[in-house]
């Protein structure tokens, strides 16, 4: 398998530049059923150490599992993003100007 030119690199860049655009919104935290009885849908964070709970409905569950799914595919993109600018700066130390 052959190493991406930094022009591929920097288009593969771009893409996901465009790609984070298009995302939508985004939620850390997850979508969770709780009750013993009458199950119902909460959306729950950890934020400073202090857990946070909203209830949801099923009405505002749908969105809440799309912003979810909007924020795991933000951090795919941001962790492919690192790993790309990474191999640019390293061709940048050894390609003075670019």
């Amino acid at each position: 398998m052959t190493q991406p030119s930094l022009e591929e690199i920097r288009d593969r860049v771009a893409a996901i530049q465009l790609e984070i655009q298009a995302l939508g919104p985004v939620m850390r935290g997850s979508v969770t059923v709780m009750g013993s009885r009458h199950k119902q849908p909460y959306f729950s964070v950890s934020i400073k150490g202090k857990t946070r709970l909203i209830y949801l409905g099923e009405h505002r569950a749908k969105a809440a599992r799309q912003y979810v799914a909007n924020y795991r595919r933000l951090a795919e993109l941001v962790d492919e993003m690192t790993l790309l600018q990474m191999e640019l700066l390293r061709a940048a130390g050894t390609c003075p100007g670019q």
